[in-house]
């Protein structure tokens, strides 16, 4: 059993709670004026807003449930909204417009981007294949998408995207990247003299490997910003917690148990670094034969049971299909060269299901209206409501 969560655990987690807008977290921007917690595992939070119709309403207030909720021993979560004073308002301004001054960007990573980790607790479950023809298909929904090959060591999307292109770098010195299939993509594979060149880094170099990826890379306005994780629990998973607090993270696993086992791990050190789990995706799920028989070649439940230990959604299966191999080789992945296939439809419903689950930051903003209402608001803001959203 879980130990009951303190209130300094949830402050931490709602670090990871940032306002796009503001440019900070919602911690030190002053927007928490009451965390409590009790004792069977139900965590209430307050906060409190620029403005009560702040188009970011609904997503500071679904990142906070996914953040707190990640929280073990957090049974529920409850979100208690309401809006600022003017006099609140102008220190939560001041405090924004003195973070920006005085602090750079920790990356170039805009805030409003949803940061998608797709990771596996071991290698040889799909997981590239995975984040490519999810990414793709995410872009077909319509969306801005860029692809990190965060597999510093065994990177594979280049090849999979079809590219050969080099990474180069503005007369800023900043990292432009490659553009593969309509995706903005960033690898290591783009930088090496060869595909079959090893990297001999440490870990410390695989950090900051990633740390200048995200630093040092143009990648402007992305709705989505998926990442392919090396396999495992290593320096990678923990450098990316520190650098974006704002990742979540899809699980991918294959349907036996053993590998169920394995992913539970990643899993499990997501949520020790406040990383919310959105969902589970069970690649390799089943061989459909010309004939309509399916045949479980890799097991079968070990998705279902992990989405079930996590509390988190299956967000798809994707069958076992050829055409994703072959597709991964050629550059030519499954949801663009094959699109009537059952698995890039089970890709492209995966990709739906992720939107839903982390819909895309609105284009409306608050700060225009903010400034007007710091300089004339008749109506005292703390005149409005409180509304309440729960996890449960």
């Amino acid at each position: 059993m879980a130990p009951m969560p303190t209130k300094d655990q949830v402050l931490q987690a709602l670090r990871g709670v940032v306002d796009p807008e503001l440019g900070g977290d919602v911690v030190e921007l002053g927007m928490i004026p009451d965390v409590t917690v009790s004792e069977d595992g139900v965590v209430t939070v307050g906060i409190a807003l620029t403005i009560a119709e702040c188009p970011m309403r609904s997503q500071i207030e679904q990142d906070t449930m996914r953040k707190v909720g990640a929280i073990p021993g957090v049974r529920d979560v409850r979100v208690e909204t309401r809006a600022m004073t003017k006099t609140q308002r102008a220190e939560v301004m001041t405090t924004a417009r003195l973070k920006a001054r005085e602090n750079a960007e920790p990356t170039l990573v805009n805030p409003l981007t949803r940061v998608i980790a797709v990771g596996s607790g071991k290698g040889g479950v799909g997981k590239s294949s995975a984040s490519v023809n999810l990414a793709l298909a995410i872009a077909d929904l319509g969306h801005r998408v860029g692809l990190l090959d965060a597999d510093i060591w065994g990177f594979s999307v280049p090849r999979m995207l079809g590219t050969e292109e080099r990474l180069e770098a503005d007369e800023d010195r900043i990292i432009v990247p490659v553009v593969a299939q309509g995706i903005k993509l960033v690898s290591t594979g783009l930088i090496v003299e060869s595909e079959e060149t090893a990297l001999m880094w440490r870990g410390l170099m695989l950090s900051k490997a990633l740390e200048q990826f995200l630093k040092q890379v143009a990648w402007g306005d992305l709705d989505y910003l998926v990442i392919d994780m090396p396999p495992g629990t290593g320096d990678i998973q923990m450098a990316l917690s520190r650098l974006l607090p704002q990742a979540e993270m899809v699980v991918v696993t294959t349907p036996q148990k053993a590998a169920q086992k394995v992913a539970i791990r990643v899993a499990d050190m997501a949520r020790r670094s406040f990383m919310p789990v959105i969902g589970v995706l069970e690649n390799m799920s089943g061989f459909e034969c010309g004939h309509g028989e399916v045949y479980h070649l890799f097991g079968q439940g070990g998705g279902d049971d992990l989405a079930q230990s996590l509390g988190v959604p299956l967000i798809g299966r994707i069958p076992v299909d050829e055409h994703i191999v072959s597709g991964g080789d050629r550059g030519t992945p499954v949801v663009r060269a094959y699109p009537d296939n059952l698995s890039a439809q089970a890709f492209v419903t995966a990709a739906r299901r992720i939107t839903e689950l982390v819909p895309p930051a609105q284009d409306e903003t608050c700060t225009a209206r903010v400034a007007r209402l710091l300089e004339a608001l008749d109506a005292p803001a703390d005149a409005v409501p409180k509304t309440v959203t729960s996890l449960a």
